[in-house]
C-alpha cells in the first residue's frame, strides 16, 4: 500500500493461505448508527442503557461484524474492485458495546475458470469468545485498483435522548416530587407536567385558572384528561397570581421544586427574587443548563444563560459556586471549568478577562471549592485540545471541560441556542442558589426538554 492510497491485488496474485485481519471496539454510536440504517431498534432502547449502568453491558447486533469482513474485502484483500458473491456465518455469541472485536479471513479455495476465491472467515473478542465463523466467496478483480485513503467520514449520531435517559432513570429511582407548575396553560406546558408525573418524577400541583387547564387538557386527549382528574389544581387569576402562590407554596415547605408554565420568565422569577417573599437562600440565585451535544463526549454545563444579565465579580462568584454545588451533587467529580472571554490572555480592555483572572486566583486560595477552574479562555481553548496545544496554552481543562462560565446573559443565550439549533443539543434548564430548584424552561422547549429539566430539578431537590 502506498502512502495516501490503496491498490487491490488481482487474482494472480493472490494465493492460498493468504489473510487480512482487522479489529474494532464496538461502540453505543456503532450500535446506533447500525440502527439508524437496519432499523434494529433493539439497540436504541435507551431505558436499557441506563438499566444496566454499572452492570452487564448492553449486547448489540451481531450482522455488524458481518460489516467489518465486507470492509476486509474492500480494503485489503484483495481491496478495490472486489464484488462479494455469497456470504454464510454462524453466530456463536453475542457482542456487547465495550467490546474489541477481531476479525480474520482466510483464502482457502481459488476457482481459475471463474476467478472466484473462496474465504474462511472468523471473529472474535478479546476474552477469546468466538463470536461468528463462515465462508465467503468473492471475485477478485482482473485488473489493479487503486483507490485515495481518504478518512472514512465521521458518523455524528444524533441521539439527543441518550445521555438523559440515564439522568431521567436515576432522577425516577427517587421518591417524585412535589412540584408547583406555574400556569400551566398551554398544551406543552400542561402535557410536560402530566407527563412527568406519569413516569414519576413529580407529583403536580398545577397553579392558575382551572377552567383553562381543563380546556387544554381535553382539546390535548382524553388520557390527559384522565391524568388531571388526579392532579390537584390550585386556582390563581392570572400568571403574576400564579406564580406569587407557586413561591408560597415552596416557602411553606408544600413542594419541594417549582416548574414554569407558559409565563414569562421574569413573572416567575419576579416573586422568586422578592425580598420579603421570594426563595433566596443567601446568595445570588442563578440558572445551569446542562446539554447533551452530540459532537461533544459528556454532558456540557452553561452558566448562566437565563438569569443575571450582566453580572460583576461578586456575582460571578455566586454563579460559579451554585454551578459547581449542583453539578458535584449531581456526580460530576471535581468538575473541569472554563471561565470564557473573548481571548484567552488578561486584557485590561476587556473586563471580562480580568474577572476570569480574579475567579481562578479566588479558586487556587479556597474561596470557589469543589472544582478545576482555569480562564479566560475562548471557547476553542476551551473545547478543544488541539486548539489549546497550537496556541501554545497549557490549561488543565482545555479539551475535557465540564462547565463554561459565561461572560454575561447575552453571550450565554447565544451559545445555548447556537448548540441547540446548529448542534443538535438538547438543553435541560434548572435555577439554582434558591430555597428550592426551579425547573425553568423556554416557551420554545418541546416536551422532551422539559422531562430532562425535571429530571435534573429532582435530583437536586
Amino acid at each position: 500500500m502506498n502512502l495516501g492510497f490503496v491498490e487491490s491485488r488481482t487474482f494472480d496474485e493472490i494465493a492460498l493461505g493468504d489473510t487480512a485481519r482487522a479489529e474494532h471496539v464496538f461502540t453505543g454510536d456503532d450500535a446506533l448508527a447500525f440502527a439508524s440504517i437496519s432499523g434494529f431498534q433493539a439497540v436504541l432502547d435507551q431505558g436499557e442503557l441506563a438499566r444496566r449502568a454499572g452492570g452487564e453491558a448492553l449486547t448489540g447486533p451481531n450482522m455488524w461484524c458481518a460489516s467489518l469482513v465486507s470492509g476486509l474485502f474492500s480494503m485489503q484483500l484483495p481491496g478495490p474492485g472486489v464484488t462479494l458473491t455469497g456470504i454464510c456465518l454462524a453466530f456463536h455469541n453475542r457482542i456487547h458495546v465495550g467490546d474489541r472485536v477481531f476479525v480474520s479471513v482466510e483464502v482457502t479455495g481459488r476457482d481459475e475458470a471463474t476467478r472466484q476465491i473462496d474465504f474462511a472467515c472468523e471473529a472474535h473478542d478479546e476474552r477469546g469468545a468466538q463470536i461468528f465463523t463462515g465462508t465467503a466467496k468473492v471475485l477478485a478483480p482482473v485488473e489493479k485498483q487503486r483507490w485515495s485513503t481518504l478518512p472514512v467520514p465521521h458518523v455524528i449520531v444524533n441521539n439527543s435522548y441518550r445521555r438523559y435517559q440515564e439522568l431521567i432513570a436515576r432522577a425516577t429511582a427517587r421518591p417524585a416530587v412535589r412540584t408547583a407548575v406555574a400556569w400551566p396553560c398551554d398544551a406543552v406546558s400542561l402535557s410536560a407536567a402530566l407527563e412527568a408525573a406519569k413516569d414519576d418524577l413529580i407529583v403536580p400541583v398545577l397553579v392558575g385558572a382551572e377552567t383553562e387547564i381543563r380546556r387544554v387538557a381535553h382539546e390535548l386527549s382524553t388520557a390527559m384528561e384522565e391524568s388531571l382528574s388526579r392532579t390537584e389544581i390550585i386556582e390563581a387569576a392570572d400568571s403574576r397570581a400564579a406564580a406569587a402562590k407557586a413561591v408560597e407554596l415552596a416557602r411553606a415547605g408544600a413542594v419541594g421544586m417549582l416548574m414554569k408554565g407558559s409565563l414569562h420568565t421574569d413573572e416567575l422569577m419576579g416573586a422568586v427574587i422578592a425580598k420579603e417573599s421570594g426563595l433566596r437562600a443567601g446568595r445570588r440565585i442563578s440558572h445551569i443548563f446542562a446539554l447533551d451535544v452530540p459532537m461533544y463526549p459528556k454532558t456540557l454545563f452553561v452558566t448562566d444563560a437565563a438569569i443575571n444579565i450582566q453580572p460583576d465579580l461578586e456575582t460571578k462568584v455566586s454563579i460559579l459556586q451554585n454551578a459547581i454545588d449542583a453539578m458535584l451533587r449531581l456526580g460530576v467529580r471535581e468538575p473541569k471549568v472554563a471561565i470564557l472571554s473573548a481571548v484567552e490572555s488578561v486584557n485590561p480592555a476587556i473586563p471580562s478577562t480580568l474577572e476570569a483572572a480574579a475567579l481562578c486566583k479566588m479558586a487556587e486560595r479556597g474561596q470557589i471549592r469543589g472544582a478545576i477552574v482555569d480562564g479566560p479562555l475562548a471557547f476553542d481553548n476551551a473545547i478543544s485540545s488541539d486548539a489549546a496545544r497550537i496556541k501554545h496554552i497549557a490549561s488543565p481543562v482545555a479539551g475535557d471541560v465540564d462547565l463554561l462560565m459565561v461572560p454575561n446573559l447575552e453571550a450565554g443565550n447565544i451559545l445555548f441556542k447556537q448548540l441547540q439549533y446548529l448542534a443538535g443539543a438538547l438543553a435541560a434548564g434548572v435555577v439554582v442558589g434558591a430555597k428550592v430548584p426551579i425547573v425553568l424552561t423556554s416557551r420554545a422547549d418541546g416536551e422532551l426538554a422539559r422531562m430532562a429539566s425535571c429530571a435534573l430539578g429532582v435530583l437536586l431537590a
